[in-house]
């Protein structure tokens, strides 16, 4: 067992689809970061940067993962924050036993098919897509990080693929860390503020 599995990568790749399947099989928590309640901002720059609305969504969504755990949850599911934050998970949650799922998708045309065409809805945004797809597929693997290539796969096989490494891969809880450059990472904050 887990303590946490986190999901991450471009938008529209599956990442909402492959943590409710997740949830199902393993009967545990599922939270994205959008579950977050609505709140105003004080900082007074959130239409230039967001960076504070990231910043309070982010914190709570580690507050509520850390409170599950420590309830005794396990494969507590986290997902949906900024990509910018996957570099802090190895030093957030170090320690704890995790893993980082990285969808990709080698097939630009199906990953934005799949995000246009959505039966659950979410954010339908061709230009974020794009420049998601320019950083999160072409980086490194962080600590405790796997990557699940989407193409031609149902989301079942994904799902297969995904509780094989969940269940099967080693991953450290105890490691040096050294925080890539965030130059590496698609930020929404850095790109145009609030979408």
């Amino acid at each position: 067992m887990r303590d946490f599995i986190f999901i991450i990568g471009p938008s529209g790749v599956g990442k909402t689809t492959l943590a409710k399947q997740l949830f199902t099989h393993y009967k545990s928590v599922y939270i994205e970061q959008n579950m977050i309640p609505e709140f105003l901002t004080l900082d007074g720059e959130t239409e230039i940067t967001g960076a504070f609305e990231e910043e309070t969504c982010w914190s709570n969504t580690v507050a509520l993962l850390k409170n599950f755990n420590t309830l005794g949850y396990k494969n507590i599911i986290g997902l949906d924050f900024d990509d910018l934050r996957t570099r802090d998970i190895p030093e957030v949650f170090k320690g704890f036993n995790y893993i980082t799922l990285k969808l990709v998708c080698s097939d630009y045309e199906q990953n934005l098919n799949q995000m246009v065409n959505r039966e659950t809805g979410g954010l339908v945004d061709v230009e974020l897509l794009e420049n998601m797809y320019l950083k999160i597929p072409t980086r490194p693997l962080l600590i405790n990080e796997f990557e699940i290539d989407i193409n031609d796969k149902t989301p079942q096989q994904v799902m297969l693929e995904a509780v094989e490494l969940i269940d099967h891969a080693t991953t450290l809880s105890d490691y040096e860390y050294i925080k890539p450059q965030q130059e590496l990472f698609y930020s929404w904050i850095f790109s145009k503020g609030l979408r």
